[in-house]
């Protein structure tokens, strides 16, 4: 680090999630991007230009051996993510990964021996725990003031062509499973109690993408909490993940950054962190973490167990 700053290499950065995160870096002060790295020179360099970063690099390896990167961001194909998570540690580089770890349990524990072997911060972006939103209502939990009988989660979106969320054609295809339900996995488990029980089934084959474009899984909580969550690549409006906290004092809707009741009056959630972005808040985690030398909230060993209940989903669903 030089100035006091962790200085950052965002991996991806050309994509809807990279820019996300040069946003959100873009109001931490302990953060200097230093690089920006893609697979085709002329987006990535646009990017930095309009980051105002100095260096764009094409490829992953030419991340890794330089010497003004401290940390690396990871916003690229679900596929690499455990490769390129492996490849930062080995390089001595902290990284963050985004969501998920891995697309398969092989590799998420083989991740975490990588990350328990090393002595550098490893994050992965389960951006749920971040979201002003949720942390409102894990407050409420840890204060004793609300237990969750029930959550129901929707996640939906428009996806009968392989785009990304610029709605540009994507080089990889997404997944149900191993990416957005992780998301709700991981935060049921935050929110619950470690998962006990877990059930899935999934809809017809896109005979082109190859992937199920719906599903339906059922998680219950050693609490005793339960969780429905319903996925669809197939809906068409309104897009993203709403969440329904069901619980003994009350029910909150949380959907992204922002809380409603359920009567639909808006739950002030300003004042919950420093900032509304959940983007930037996990990045904040991120640096603070590296510079504090500690553990992360959402590291690779707290989300662990999300990957071993879709790993389990996977098998049921292969059967």
């Amino acid at each position: 680090m030089t100035n006091d700053k962790v200085r950052i290499a965002v991996v991806g950065a050309a994509g809807a999630f990279g820019m996300k995160h040069l946003d959100g870096l873009a109001n931490i002060e302990d953060a200097e991007v230093t690089v920006v790295s893609g697979s085709k020179p002329e987006s990535t360099q646009e990017v930095a230009d309009k980051y105002g970063v100095p260096n764009a690099v094409v490829g992953y390896e030419a991340v890794l051996e330089r010497d003004d990167v401290d940390a690396v961001i990871l916003a690229t194909p679900t596929q690499m993510h455990a490769g390129q998570a492996q490849a930062a540690l080995a390089a001595g580089k902290h990284v963050q990964v985004e969501i998920p770890l891995a697309d398969s349990w092989a590799d998420a524990q083989a991740t975490l021996a990588a990350a328990e072997a090393s002595d550098k911060v490893a994050m992965v972006g389960h951006t749920r725990r971040f979201n002003p939103s949720h942390q409102w209502v894990h407050n409420k939990i840890t204060a004793g003031e609300f237990n969750i009988q029930q959550m129901d989660v929707q996640t939906y979106f428009f996806r009968r062509q392989n785009i990304n969320a610029k709605g540009e054609p994507r080089s990889w295809t997404d997944h149900l499973l191993w990416h957005h339900a992780a998301h709700t996995v991981d935060l049921f488990a935050h929110q619950a109690g470690k998962i006990v029980q877990a059930n899935a089934v999934q809809g017809p084959i896109h005979p082109e993408l190859g992937i199920a474009m719906d599903m339906s899984i059922q998680l219950k909580a050693e609490s005793g909490a339960i969780c429905t969550l319903s996925l669809s690549f197939n809906n068409d409006g309104p897009l993203g993940t709403f969440f329904r906290y069901i619980g003994d004092t009350g029910t909150y809707i949380a959907r992204y950054d922002d809380l409603v009741n359920g009567r639909e009056e808006p739950i002030d959630v300003s004042q919950v962190d420093v900032s509304m972005n959940g983007i930037e808040l996990q990045d904040r985690e991120f640096i603070a973490a590296i510079k504090e030398g500690r553990e992360p909230n959402s590291s690779v060993r707290q989300v662990f167990d999300c990957y071993r209940v879709l790993g389990e989903l996977e098998e049921q669903l292969q059967r």
